[in-house]
């Protein structure tokens, strides 16, 4: 992305995009009493309190009844056709590290190895986006955070927290490339996950090779260890190779979301919050809800001059719904140089 003279001011930067993440599917109902929603009617209240407080995209898992996060195909269906119904123009973004599970044991033999990831493309009513990571890749949430976050909380119990510790996110090429192709076959915009500068450059060539052909939506994520340290240098090399067409999120965890969210919103980027990725306030004194946060993120873009994005302002900006015929017209699009005519062009030119 390109920084010329009078980047910082408001005027000369896109309206503010808030991603809210009320769902907290690392956490458990007990780790923020009355916060973290559970029953469906609570699901999609939180839903229509983040959009008003200010949240134009919300990034959606569901939970069961017994609070753990649900794998039902039909639960999803069921929040996402509540958020749509009471609002409509909100971006929903369904989580992409789901993998579904079969309801009945009749059911289990058709649904093997990466299908059940693949079977987001086939919710109905259908998302606008879906989080897509590409490259496998270790998402130890423990590492950038402190024990005092944990204090009082499911992940001071051993297992729990090894297993966060532990955790690995699987995002081979094949299965990428499939994944694209079915989303955007069902219209679903695929939003990349980026942990370095590593997994952008394998989106990059993603394009150029015509397996993606989309407006790039991505977030720089930097939550764990096994992905980027949240730091000024990080992101601006980050920032470096981005071209300016894209629609770039910053995303941190724990203390850092907000340190980072308001570098985002200076430097004209889009930020996301939520107790996905912190329960506490800065000074850890209290927890802080999904809804808190965007107020405080709306309250900080205003004093800096920034008008938030209003839902439809979100959906241009995002480009919801535009998909491109050629790899040609995608790199061009998103401000890519164009691929190379003649000579060696070498792996990004492979065979789609």
């Amino acid at each position: 992305m390109n920084f010329l003279d009078g980047h910082l001011f408001p005027e000369n930067q896109q309206p503010l995009i808030i991603t809210a993440a009320p769902y907290a599917p690392g956490w458990l109902p007990s780790d923020f009493p009355g916060e973290i929603p559970v029953t469906m009617e609570e699901q999609i209240q939180k839903a229509v309190d983040c959009y008003n407080a200010g949240a134009t995209v919300l990034h959606l898992h569901v939970r069961e009844l017994d609070g753990k996060g649900s794998k039902r195909l039909s639960k999803f269906n069921e929040l996402i056709a509540g958020v749509r119904a009471r609002v409509p123009e909100m971006i929903i973004q369904v989580g992409g590290s789901i993998s579904f599970a079969p309801e009945s044991e009749g059911a289990a033999a058709k649904w093997l190895s990466d299908d059940t990831r693949h079977m987001l493309a086939e919710l109905e009513p259908t998302p606008d986006q879906v989080t897509v990571t590409v490259n496998t890749s270790q998402m130890n949430v423990t590492e950038h955070a402190e024990l005092a976050d944990f204090k009082g909380t499911s992940r001071e119990i051993p297992a729990i927290y090894e297993a966060y510790k532990e955790m690995t996110v699987p995002a081979q090429p094949g299965w990428v490339e499939e994944h694209i192709r079915r989303l955007t076959k069902a219209g679903i915009q695929s939003a990349f996950q980026c942990y370095n500068i590593n997994s952008f450059e394998s989106v990059e060539r993603l394009m150029r090779r015509g397996v993606y052909k989309g407006p790039l939506v991505m977030n720089w994520v930097a939550i764990s260890g096994g992905m980027d340290a949240p730091n000024i240098y990080n992101l601006a090399n980050f920032v470096r190779a981005v071209p300016d067409g894209a629609v770039l999120t910053v995303e941190s965890s724990v203390r850092n979301v907000l340190p980072v969210n308001m570098m985002g919103i200076a430097m004209g980027l889009h930020v996301r919050c939520g107790t996905e990725d912190v329960l506490w306030n800065q000074t850890r004194s209290a927890k802080i809800g999904t809804v808190a946060q965007i107020e405080q993120l709306v309250a900080i873009s205003r004093q800096f001059g920034r008008p938030i994005a209003t839902a439809q302002q979100a959906r241009e900006i995002s480009k919801i719904g535009v998909f491109y015929e050629t790899a040609e017209e995608s790199l061009a699009a998103n401000g890519f140089a164009p691929n190379r005519n003649g000579g060696n062009q070498g792996f990004l030119r492979k065979a789609a």
